[in-house]
């Protein structure tokens, strides 16, 4: 089968959906399809590394949702498009986020194949979709099939574009986070390390658990928080001068190859976002790494994990239960064992080669449907 992988991201920029993309080709291209990625990009060395990336579009950034997108705006890619898809002749044409951005909304405008569109996010408002649906309803019914990365994903869209959705999940490296690596020797000293994994973005709630961290210091001293990603830290920095927090370490961006060395020195994992999330993969790559999780009760958490079977949903932007939360768990060495056993049970279920397999399942079943279809006219 020939595939392609619409992104409407950057793919020279790490990202959910860029890493959901990069999981299912490695998938695809084991099972022996053949899998073509199209997408904008902003490294000509990202290029020319992956032999099977069509770049198409300068990415810019622009803000969503409390974050910023790199994608493409420009409108002058249809013919570009339409050529590389008479090209290629895929019989399957996958896009994420179809509505999204203009590279995959053009691409399903001018695809003569069979269109799959999976959709990942997850706002309190639908924002674009109000104003956009007029137009672009005509262009969703192009859509053959349908797929939402949680129940919470598939309720966003379907304000707006009703229709059959199939819910498959995000996945997870499972060995690649489970793999048995040396944990960073500075941090092995004896205190218990609370670990942050996430855009340095107000959404993901550091403020909150810097507040919480605070209380925590009081009751564990020794007790260290590490703080893992990119983003602009000088708020959070100051926050923690302003109020003489010890052993608050921030690390920057860590690679994808170190990020396991980091869960590994982690006691608790900790995810205080506010909202806007359609999924947990930062919840999962803690589960396969065997640790405990302390999280806020959004949808998109609470689909992941349940509480006090993974770890402990706590109120978002609730400082008091952030930190009760983290003393309970960090206080109790054998139930962040348990909690840790049994995320690794779970993140089993979310490994990306069976993920990978749902999809293929699910492209055949509308290949199934459309030769079915074809025969009835003929």
């Amino acid at each position: 089968m020939k595939i392609a992988l619409v992104s409407p991201y950057d793919f020279a920029s790490p990202g959910g959906v860029v890493g959901h993309i990069s999981q299912l080709y490695e998938q695809f291209i084991k099972m022996g399809h053949c899998v073509r990625i199209i997408a904008p990009c902003s490294r000509s060395e990202a290029f020319l590394e992956h032999k099977d990336l069509i770049a198409l579009g300068k990415p810019i950034p622009v803000p969503s949702a409390g974050s910023i997108a790199r994608v493409t705006l420009s409108p002058l890619l249809s013919s570009s498009v339409r050529a590389i898809l008479e090209r290629e002749k895929f019989d399957i044409v996958h896009l994420h986020e179809p509505l999204g951005s203009t590279l995959p909304f053009l691409t399903l405008c001018v695809s003569k194949s069979i269109n799959v569109g999976t959709f990942h996010a997850c706002h309190r408002v639908p924002r674009g979709y109000q104003i956009a649906r007029p137009f672009a309803i005509r262009w969703f019914k192009r859509l053959d099939g349908k797929i939402a990365v949680s129940k919470p994903a598939m309720e966003f869209i379907s304000k707006h574009f009703p229709g059959e959705y199939e819910i498959i999940p995000n996945g997870i490296d499972l060995e690649h986070f489970s793999a048995d690596v040396p944990p960073i020797e500075e941090f092995c000293d004896g205190k218990l390390n609370i670990l942050f994994v996430g855009r340095l973005e107000r959404r993901k709630g550091l403020k909150y658990l810097l507040g919480a961290y605070k209380q925590v210091k009081k009751d564990l001293p020794d007790t260290r928080l590490i703080v893992v990603g990119p983003g602009e830290r000088r708020e959070y920095e100051g926050l923690v001068k302003k109020t003489n927090l010890e052993d608050v370490v921030f690390i920057g961006y860590v690679s994808y190859e170190d990020l396991p060395r980091y869960y590994k020195t982690s006691d608790v994992f900790c995810a205080p976002a506010t909202g806007e999330e359609s999924f947990g993969i930062v919840l999962l790559e803690a589960m396969a790494a065997s640790k405990p999780i302390v999280a806020s009760a959004n949808e998109g958490y609470a689909s992941v994990m349940s509480h006090g079977v993974e770890g402990l949903l706590v109120p978002p932007k609730d400082e008091n239960a952030i930190a009760s939360a983290l003393i309970t768990v960090l206080g109790d060495e054998s139930l962040r064992q348990e909690m840790g056993a049994r995320g690794r049970l779970n993140a089993e279920i979310y490994s990306w080669q069976n993920i990978a397999q749902r999809v293929m399942d699910y492209y055949g079943s509308l290949i199934a449907r459309h030769s079915a279809q074809a025969m009835e006219q003929v």
